[in-house]
């Protein structure tokens, strides 16, 4: 049975399960799949306009995969035989964690919303290096580490991450920007933002290294991070991650508390580039997250100074054909505009 015709009806069906249930399971399928070498998957580099080189990194094509999706990396190549141009695991802390009390998903349908408290639930460091390093892959990967939420020294926790990761990862990223682990995003600023990108920058070992930034930031907290990272010699920025506020919502999991991603987030995500982008004046890489669902609203962000993008929660409405939908779509709307590259679209619009 062909990966088209396996999903027609895999995707639907995990709607009738738990929303961390269907987590687990597509996860699981996608890494049996990858074990296989992913008959039938995509090419990502099948558009050779979409090929793009972004902090010293060549990507096959701007799309890719987000961290929280594949947390342990155990379906790396799963992922990546859906087109993606890139798949970033994790969050990995040091030790392993189980994260929040369940239930900890909830879909909100109505809105193509999700609201997620998991609270870096992961195996732990050395279990995702493994896995990561054994992965039979072809694309870009990588590694999103954090603090464990018990931890003594959180930047003690960000130094041994990013060590660990970076002689398997193409990149890491230290995502200082969940809302579900209490006073983790009070890393974003003065003193001890400086710290950390001054810790990890030590330990990266020429991997090129990323921050992972909230949504919900003032302008002058941008300002603060932007020139901080600057300085500190980060090599992207990845803007953002879920927001902890709520604007209008019709499900009834509105008022669950946790960070909320989808549609509803792409407003909020739009403002953060637009000031990220101002900030840094196009000095760093910007990687657009929040609310992507379509080669469309790629496209808007690439013009709007990302020079890639990430998926997570459309996936959950659109299925794993969507990934190769954007692709074409981007491509056709590079073509109809005369770009003949995703490199010469950024921060067009």
């Amino acid at each position: 049975m062909s990966l088209r015709a396996t999903m027609a009806w895999y995707h639907p069906a995990l709607f009738a399960l738990d929303a961390e249930r269907a987590h687990r399971l597509t996860v699981d399928a996608l890494a049996t799949w990858g074990r296989a070498g992913a008959p039938f998957g995509r090419d990502a580099g099948a558009f050779p306009r979409l090929a793009t080189t972004v902090a010293g990194v060549a990507f096959a094509n701007p799309i890719g995969l987000g961290a929280g999706v594949d947390k342990d990396g155990e379906a790396i190549a799963g992922f990546l035989g859906l087109g993606f141009g890139a798949v970033e695991i994790g969050t990995l802390t040091p030790r392993p964690q189980a994260g929040n009390a369940r239930p900890r998903l909830f879909r909100l349908v109505e809105d193509r919303a999700v609201v997620n408290r998991y609270g870096f639930n992961n195996r732990g460091l050395a279990a995702g290096i493994a896995r990561a390093a054994a992965s039979r892959r072809k694309g870009v990967l990588g590694i999103n580490v954090g603090a464990n939420k018990d931890a003594a020294d959180r930047i003690a926790d960000y130094r041994a991450g990013v060590a660990a990761a970076a002689p398997v990862a193409d990149y890491v990223t230290i995502n200082v920007s969940s809302p579900n682990t209490p006073g983790l995003r009070d890393l974003q600023s003065g003193a001890a933002l400086a710290e950390l990108l001054a810790a990890c920058r030590e330990a990266k070992a020429g991997t090129p290294l990323w921050l992972k930034v909230a949504p919900d930031l003032t302008t002058a907290q941008v300002d603060e991070i932007a020139r901080a990272s600057i300085d500190g010699g980060v090599d992207a920025l990845v803007v953002g991650n879920t927001t902890v506020s709520r604007p209008p919502l019709a499900s009834r999991h509105a008022g669950e508390t946790g960070g909320l991603s989808g549609t509803p987030l792409a407003p909020l995500a739009r403002r953060a580039l637009a000031l990220f982008r101002d900030a840094t004046g196009g000095a760093m890489p910007l990687v657009a997250v929040g609310g992507i669902d379509g080669g469309a609203e790629a496209y808007a962000r690439i013009r709007a100074g990302a020079s890639l993008v990430q998926l997570y929660t459309a996936l959950v409405y659109e299925g794993p054909g969507l990934p190769w939908r954007m692709l074409r779509e981007l491509d056709a709307l590079l073509a109809r505009d005369g770009f003949a590259s995703v490199a010469e679209a950024v921060g067009t619009g």
